[in-house]
């Protein structure tokens, strides 16, 4: 799978590493410096690049906006046309100083991206999970312990089923909230593991699993 990363933080860094290592194509790009960039593609190895916005989304399958939401706007017109493309977003819709959703009650960070871009296939994912578990967890993975879910949403089933391997390869259990519209739930979620995993005393590698009694 071709991936584009929209984003060299935490997250972006880290899922972008992690494919890339699992035999996907991924690009690398939106950093403060290109050096960063380079650095990024050659500690991930495998097929992995560095560009542009507009380059890392040009023929990418899947493309993953991994950026605060204060630079949403920014980041969009700098990747140009998206018509078509599976948009996976992990970026909760945070205010500047990351206090609280700017986003919410009748409507959702997915569900805004999808009207700031409404050609292309949105879904919401991995913003309910700290990045710091995403490591520990990929190399955990096929050695017996049963997985930590993770839960998705989104409108395009085709779209889904792509972005429910790239949860597979990380080492998640994907599981799958419905349509886009559910991201407004996700979301208060995952401020509500990001004050477990942050204000604790054991530090953020935490994930979570929903059990059936």
């Amino acid at each position: 799978m071709r991936i584009g990363i929209l984003g060299s933080g935490g997250m972006g860094a880290r899922l972008g590493t992690i494919w890339a290592r699992s035999g996907h194509d991924v690009t690398f790009s939106y950093a403060r410096s290109r050096d960063k960039l380079e650095r990024l593609a050659q500690e991930a190895g495998g097929n992995a690049r560095a560009g542009t916005p507009a380059e890392a989304v040009q023929d990418a399958d899947v493309v993953l906006v991994a950026v605060h939401w204060s630079r949403i706007d920014d980041v969009l017109a700098q990747a140009g046309d998206l018509s078509g493309k599976v948009l996976l977003t992990c970026s909760l819709a945070m205010s500047e100083d990351n206090s609280h959703l700017v986003v919410g009650h009748t409507s959702s960070g997915p569900e805004a991206l999808a009207e700031k871009v409404p050609g292309a296939k949105v879904v919401g994912a991995f913003n309910t999970i700290p990045g710091e578990i995403l490591f520990p967890l990929f190399e955990a993975k096929g050695k017996g312990d049963t997985p930590p879910d993770l839960i998705y949403c989104g409108d395009d089933r085709a779209a889904k089923e792509r972005v429910a391997e790239l949860i597979r390869d990380v080492g998640f259990n994907p599981v799958d909230l419905g349509k886009l519209r559910t991201s407004r739930y996700m979301e208060p979620f995952g401020l509500v593991v990001s004050l477990l995993a942050y204000g604790g005393k054991d530090g953020p590698e935490m994930a979570y699993r929903f059990v059936r009694l």
